[in-house]
């Protein structure tokens, strides 16, 4: 049997009735927010009424009488002062106001777990906030962990994210092995794998602790807004330096972030650069995003490769660049000319000094020597019986700042004992790349970092430090080796575009040969004078 169709007005009544009960809700809802005041006075009047009543059933019945005529007397002497009755409306209006305000109980407090969780790190921290001798210990097992914790937030595991420590003054805060037991107990108590930052107030005897966002691994290499002499080393927290820089990352976006700037210059307290880690750390990268910015600002570039993997063909037959060498034969003879350069400079410019002429232009020219593992060219040269190539870094860096040579080495832990004492005293400021322990972070840069490195970072993370200065976490802008297939596509193009064009007859897809022994002849400096410069008369008084 064939169905009957439903009557009209079932049919199209579902839909008239959703709408008729959105456009109700949305009515109701929009009458109170108007209505709002008058709820909450009507809500007010009706606690006032309420209060009233409670206090009049109070009273005893030999005292109504009397409050009957002192509320009479009240109401008479409002009626008679002016604008009495408006006043006591008013007054009467904004109690009632008061009285119904939304009284909804904010839970500011840690819940269940939280405090567990406070409670048990309280309780690790008691041997080593108190002593014995204490009368009234902060810190006691069974004490109250309200009263030395504070300050704390979670995320939303459950775990803290920030946390305010009161310890007692007799405390040894000041030896850094008691803050690093502290910090490591805070470090497996709080949770691992996270970065967390501990900054010791030892002037109000308190510990803060914040965990650390992850440093932003999208900003590729790009023309940084720098002045000459002044190199991007890579970009850092917030609060740890005064500056920022505005870099294009993550999809062409616009932002401003703070940077790491490393002053070069005759007037540089630290002109030469040590960078250190593990292999995959990213100090290759740091290496050629210092020298792309060197030949962005017009300086020449030396670079020596000891691992031979041709790191740095892309800078091959590039203008600026006078030599990449990957041998030792070719490694010693560039040192070589390097150390005769820095002495060449010297000499032109003691010479127009007193002559009373400026320096030449070819001595103010900055001149970058990298070094890229340059252990292992050591090493090749011991097994020859050849000379050591490091033993040419002496001059560079002894006298590279007033000749405007600026040395950068890039080594690996494991071969660090093969550094001459020469480049541990000259490089003053000190790079640390990829996962290492607090102890040899400590032991290359002289002091150990304010937050817990983590066993997993990025390539390019790490901490830097310049001269005496503090130690700021790192982040080195991606400047992958545009002619490697694995690299981010928009990283490689990047590099590519700050690339200075090759002259012709180079073929941009040929990696770089290992030079001869003898450097370029657009290495070659110009040859030093040795005749004596004629003197200048003096004038007649």
């Amino acid at each position: 049997m064939a169905r009957r169709p439903l009557p009209r007005i079932l049919s199209s009544g579902t839909a008239s009735l959703a709408r008729g009960r959105d456009f109700a809700r949305t009515a109701a809802d929009s009458a109170t927010d108007v209505l709002h005041p008058l709820l909450t006075i009507g809500r007010g009047l009706r606690i006032l009424a309420s209060t009233g009543r409670r206090r009049w059933s109070q009273t005893p019945k030999d005292k109504r009488g009397p409050a009957l005529f002192l509320a009479a007397a009240c109401v008479l002497a409002v009626a008679l002062v002016p604008y009495g009755p408006l006043i006591a409306l008013i007054t009467l209006m904004a109690a009632a106001a008061w009285q119904g305000r939304d009284r909804t109980p904010v839970n500011t407090g840690p819940g269940e777990a939280e405090a567990e969780r406070l409670g048990s790190l309280y309780e690790a921290l008691v041997p080593y906030f108190s002593i014995p001798e204490d009368p009234s210990p902060l810190f006691a097992h069974g004490g109250e962990w309200d009263k030395a914790l504070s300050g704390y937030e979670f995320d939303e595991a459950g775990r803290l994210t920030r946390l305010r420590i009161r310890y007692p003054a007799y405390f040894t805060d000041g030896e850094a092995a008691s803050r690093a037991r502290i910090e490591a107990l805070l470090h497996a108590k709080s949770g691992r794998g996270r970065e967390y930052h501990f900054d010791w107030d030892q002037e109000g005897n308190q510990l803060h602790l914040s965990v650390l966002a992850a440093l932003p691994t999208c900003i590729a290499a790009q023309p940084f807004v720098t002045s000459p002499g002044e190199t991007v080393l890579g970009f850092t927290d917030a609060g740890s330096v005064q500056r920022t820089l505005p870099v294009l990352a993550g999809g062409d976006e616009p932002r401003d972030v703070p940077p790491v700037i490393w002053r070069t210059g005759p007037r540089s307290a630290e002109p030469h650069l040590l960078a250190v880690g593990q292999p995959g750390a990213g100090t290759s990268t740091l290496l050629r995003s210092i020298a792309l910015q060197a030949l962005r600002h017009g300086g020449d570039v030396l670079i020596v490769e000891g691992g031979g993997s041709g790191e740095y063909s892309c800078l091959s037959g590039r203008p600026g660049v006078l030599a990449v060498e990957c041998g030792p034969t070719g490694a010693l003879a560039t040192l070589e000319w390097a150390a005769q350069e820095t002495e060449r400079r010297l000499i032109a410019t003691h010479r127009a000094r007193e002559a009373g002429r400026p320096a030449p232009e070819d001595t103010r020219r900055p001149l970058w020597i990298l070094l890229d593992r340059p252990s292992v060219l050591a090493h090749l040269a011991s097994a020859d019986g050849r000379p050591d190539p490091l033993a040419q870094l002496q001059v560079p860096l002894r006298h590279g700042r007033a000749a405007h040579i600026t040395v950068v080495v890039a080594e690996q832990f494991d071969h660090l004992e093969l550094l001459h004492d020469a480049v541990w005293q000259h490089t003053r400021a000190r790079v640390v790349l990829g996962p290492a322990a607090v102890q040899q972070i400590a032991d290359v840069l002289g002091l150990p970092p304010h937050t817990t490195p983590t066993a997993q970072v990025p390539p390019g993370r790490g901490y830097a430090r310049l001269g005496a200065g503090p130690v700021h976490r790192l982040q080195v802008p991606a400047t992958p080796d545009p002619y490697d297939d694995a690299a981010h596509p928009a990283h490689r193009q990047a590099v590519l575009e700050l690339l200075p064009e090759r002259g012709p007859g180079q073929d941009p897809a040929t990696p770089a040969k290992p030079l001869p022994a003898q450097p370029p002849a657009q290495a070659q400096g110009p040859s030093i004078d040795a005749s004596p410069i004629p003197e200048v008369p003096a004038e007649a008084p």
